[in-house]
């Protein structure tokens, strides 16, 4: 096939590198700002996308990826290794930038990407997808351009080695699994120790003896393929939400969310609301400093730990956000923090329709949904706006975005 010579301009919000060609955008995974390459071509209406066959001249940002399942397996866990980290750092405040002028129609200041405490071995959990073929399982991710497929992981360079560790352990115990096509599972430490959360199957009369066989496993939970998640084994001495949603890099985390609390605090809110609160990472800090926070989780788990940490009047109200946010207000602040959806529409219906909030700060894993969102908030604007790279090697960025009324 015949091959196009391009020169790489930025990466896109999905790790690809871009580029121009005939009047198309064409997108080009593995690719760097600078790189001039050449690819085969496939154009899909108003743009291309391009599968790269050689780097003519590489970028100065260009590195050699360390971990051999990226360049090997085509890995679609990282998709920026082979860039700086410098360079990410500015890609990814370019990704930001481009999403809110473009999707939230707002001026958008220059954004700093704090960088993370460890650019490597960060991540505290590690989800794998499992393969039963040709009578053995292969435990695993998938190459970025082939979603169904699964390679059989050895390591992960961004993964706390002793995530990985454990994971070998999971898998030596493999056969006690549930003998299905397909299931997924993920190993994630905690202050407790460690869980292992698996997904898949309507039976698993080995469970128990699965749990036995890994030790190192402080709680085994199991979602079956239809049915409510259940605790197979506990050897926690105070049962924490650790099979509940935490972020997975958790130093740079601590910084984010000791920002967070800080733009709302400056803020000398009364009273707060938490929405998409999680184990009250933020609601209990903020309540600690005398706000009336109302944190709102669908996690029952995670509700329970935080009701009985909270004192009266604060309360965790169980019920997803946007059934339950109008009835919290009016606030003086609200803290947005959801998944990478981003919030429902009936949410910024409420915020729209209260009593103006002092400021509303929005926690974003997804900088076109965040921008999507700030466009149905016309009524307040960018007070200011910082990025913490939570996901080093990867094309994520967390950002926190504090909104104002317009007229303050």
């Amino acid at each position: 096939m015949a091959t196009t010579r391009l020169r790489i301009e930025s990466i896109a919000a999905g790790g690809d590198g871009v580029a121009h060609s005939d009047g198309l955008a064409v997108f080009v995974p593995r690719t760097a700002p600078g790189d001039v390459v050449d690819a085969v071509l496939e154009t899909r209406g108003r743009f291309a996308r391009g599968r790269l066959t050689a780097v003519v001249e590489p970028s100065p940002d260009r590195v050699d990826p360390p971990c051999v399942h990226y360049t090997r397996d085509r890995c679609g866990g990282c998709q920026i290794q082979h860039v700086r980290y410098d360079a990410q750092r500015a890609a990814k405040s370019r990704i930001i930038r481009d999403a809110v002028q473009r999707i939230g129609r707002r001026d958008a200041p220059d954004i700093d990407v704090r960088a993370s405490p460890r650019e490597w071995e960060y991540r505290t959990k590690l989800t794998l997808a499992l393969r039963w073929r040709r009578g053995e399982w292969v435990a695993g991710l998938h190459p970025y351009d082939d979603p169904e497929g699964v390679f059989q992981l050895e390591e992960c360079l961004i993964t706390d080695r002793r995530v990985v560790l454990i994971w070998r352990d999971v898998f030596r115990a493999a056969e006690l699994l549930p003998r299905v096509p397909r299931l997924r599972g993920s190993v994630r430490t905690t202050d407790d120790g460690a869980a292992f959360v698996l997904e898949g199957g309507t039976r698993w009369p080995q469970a128990v003896a699965f749990a036995e066989r890994v030790a190192g496993l402080t709680t085994v939970w199991w979602n079956p393929q239809h049915g409510r998640r259940r605790l197979v084994v506990d050897r926690r001495p105070v049962a924490s939400p650790d099979a509940s949603f935490a972020q997975v890099n958790p130093s740079s985390a601590q910084l984010l969310r000791e920002h967070v609390v800080a733009t709302v605090m400056a803020h000398g809110p009364r009273t707060v609301v938490d929405a998409y609160a999680g184990a009250g990472a933020t609601a209990l800090p903020l309540a600690a400093r005398g706000a009336v926070v109302v944190a709102i989780e669908l996690d029952r788990a995670a509700v329970r730990w935080m009701s009985a940490r909270l004192q009266p009047p604060s309360r965790a109200v169980a019920a997803r956000v946007e059934d339950a946010i109008a009835e919290s207000l009016p606030a003086d602040a609200v803290i947005l923090n959801p998944p990478r959806g981003g919030v429902d529409e009936r949410v910024t219906a409420a915020l729209r329709e209260a009593t103006p909030i002092r400021t509303i700060v929005y926690v974003s894993c997804n900088p076109a949904t965040l921008a999507r969102d700030l466009a149905r908030l016309p009524a307040y604007r960018i007070a200011s706006m910082h990025a913490f790279d939570m996901f080093p090697q990867t094309a994520h960025v967390e950002t926190v975005c504090e909104l104002v009324p317009e007229a303050a």
